[in-house]
């Protein structure tokens, strides 16, 4: 999707993929990371979620990169955390302690601005990418993040009842796009209750990527 598209989902406030609460699968399955408190987590099209502040609770250190920056000021309104904000580059920093959210194109971020991470997130990132932006996006992250584990969220749906985003990932394609860098682990998959948006039945599948060891 173009910027533009985003930009006008938060200034129109029509967000239905913003969570009232942090991510279930984020509280079930997170612990299969094995990360220890104070690790740093890096949400890729993070928007404002609250699962941000389940990891700051929970004593980890968050990154994350938006393309809104009125998602971003939302967010640390609702974290009730004042930022200072920098240039960085192409990009924006907010950053607090233990957070630090880039704002602007991923694309422009690299893995010396946005600095170590010990695991990635991916919730909403993936699925909310037309299928020609998907394996560019899927290689910078690996790239970025120095093929840092992750936990990553797809969704699975016939395409053909609806349009994205959320986009319907295939496990075959999940597994094109990362097979190279990772081994993929699909550690459960479950119905959408109702549906997705109330209009055709999807599967939600949680993956855990760990890398590929050389040898």
């Amino acid at each position: 999707m173009h910027a533009d598209f985003w930009h006008q989902k938060w200034q129109d406030n029509a967000i239905g993929f913003h969570e009232s609460e942090a991510n279930p699968h984020l509280l079930q399955h997170f612990e299969t990371l094995s990360l220890a408190a104070g690790k740093r987590i890096f949400l890729p099209l993070c928007g404002k979620t609250l699962d941000i502040a389940w990891l700051l609770s929970n004593a980890y250190r968050v990154a994350g990169a938006e393309l809104s920056e009125t998602a971003v000021e939302q967010l640390f309104v609702e974290l009730n955390v004042k930022p200072t904000v920098s240039a960085v580059g192409e990009l924006k920093r907010y950053s607090e302690q233990n957070i630090d959210i880039f704002v602007g194109d991923i694309f422009d971020l690299s893995s010396d601005t946005l600095g170590p991470v010990d695991a990635v997130y991916d919730r909403a990132a993936l699925v909310a990418l037309p299928e020609e932006t998907r394996r560019h996006y899927a290689a910078h992250i690996t790239k970025i993040t120095h093929t840092a584990p992750q936990l990553l969220v797809s969704i699975e749906y016939d395409q053909s009842l609806m349009a994205g985003p959320p986009f319907s990932l295939s496990q075959e394609e999940v597994n094109r796009y990362y097979e190279e860098s990772y081994n993929l682990n699909l550690i459960a998959s479950t119905d959408i209750p109702g549906g997705l948006k109330g209009k055709c039945a999807a599967l939600e599948h949680v993956w855990r990527l760990d890398a590929v060891t050389r040898t």
